[in-house]
């Protein structure tokens, strides 16, 4: 900032509500307002030098668009929102995830919003509420159903959005997902590999699509490898840790009790393994275990557990990049990611001193 800018910054009148605005980066740097708003537009027709000093100013004094004054001229809130349950947050979804998704929107005129809500109550109230009162020019979903009504409900509305997973529904739409499938399947084969015969699965629940996805693979890995299902429905990973941990340790007390667990959950891994010690038996010894994980805490604390990564930062970018695609117009088909399950290698233990 030259000296000149300085005494302007020092001079410069007080922002309105302490909020810098453009009048606020007009005075320090000597510019119209119109100018300064194109130059932070990107106008073709302001000069690079020109917008960089804006630019430089604006960052420095912390300035950012009025929304409602967006919104009044553009039609636009610049606000992407991320609809999670309350579930996904135990799951440890959320923050790798946000991270993600701002990596992206840092970049852009977009701000992310979390819409959190409960999945015992109406999942389409959330999408509801930003269609009637236009509270988000793109909407971020999880927990995709196989025919999911609020994909039905956004697309009759032509509001811009992306889903955390896939549908069935004949509707082409922008997506991101983990290969579910494949992780199931390759599951299976590590177990076998062990000697491993009598496999069980903690599964999705069985109305959301990854549910099918994660038991094909499942079942297609018994077929092909020649181990069998131990049948268990009793929990799956929406369930509390508790309520897993409990009929978990009640199958692994029985005499169908299996020799390898898939786990499609990182955190039901961990009430599995308190069942299976609870029950008294261990993992490695009695029974094996792969599960998918969102982070290295658990091969950090039982690196005895076989870890399949699922990159939920990787997630967060690719459905912000989506999600601004469709915003922009792009055809959804082309706005379609399947990310794949990396086996993590054992951690070496500490060498003892």
């Amino acid at each position: 900032m030259d000296g000149k800018t300085k005494n302007r910054a020092a001079a410069a009148p007080p922002p309105d509500g302490g909020r810098p605005t453009l009048k606020t980066i007009a005075f320090m740097t000597g510019l119209g307002i119109t100018t300064v708003s194109r130059a932070l537009k990107d106008a073709p027709d302001i000069g690079a030098e020109t917008k960089e000093r804006v630019r430089l100013v604006a960052k420095q004094i912390g300035y950012q668009p009025n929304r409602a004054g967006v919104r009044l001229r553009t039609g636009k809130t610049n606000v992407i929102s991320l609809v999670l349950t309350l579930e996904e947050e135990i799951m440890g979804i959320t923050s790798p995830m946000v991270v993600g998704i701002t990596e992206i929107l840092a970049g852009t005129q977009y701000h992310l919003v979390v819409t959190p809500y409960s999945s015992t109550k109406d999942p389409l109230g959330p999408i509801r509420y930003i269609l009637d009162t236009g509270a988000a020019d793109g909407v971020i979903i999880s927990r995709t159903e196989p025919h999911d009504a609020r994909v039905t409900l956004m697309t009759e509305r032509r509001l811009p959005f992306v889903t955390h997973g896939r549908t069935e529904m004949g509707i082409v739409h922008p997506f991101h997902d983990f290969d579910n499938e494949r992780f199931a399947y390759e599951a299976v084969r590590r177990l076998t590999e062990r000697g491993r015969r009598r496999l069980v699965l903690l599964e999705p629940p069985p109305n959301l699509t990854f549910h099918s996805h994660m038991r094909t693979g499942f079942e297609r890995g018994l077929k092909d490898f020649g181990a069998e299902a131990v049948s268990f429905h009793h929990v799956n990973i929406d369930h509390s840790l508790v309520a897993i941990r409990d009929a978990f340790e009640q199958l692994m007390r029985s005499v169908d009790a299996p020799d390898g667990i898939v786990s499609g959950s990182g955190s039901g891994a961990v009430a599995l393994v308190a069942a299976i010690e609870s029950a008294g038996k261990k993992v490695g010894p009695d029974v094996d275990m792969v599960t998918k994980v969102p982070s290295d805490f658990l091969r950090w604390l039982r690196p005895e557990v076989m870890t399949m990564y699922e990159d939920i930062r990787l997630a967060g970018r690719e459905l912000a990049k989506a999600v601004i695609g469709h915003i922009e117009g792009k055809p959804p088909e082309t706005l379609q990611s399947l990310s794949q399950p990396e086996f993590q290698r054992p951690m070496s233990k500490a060498r003892k001193v």
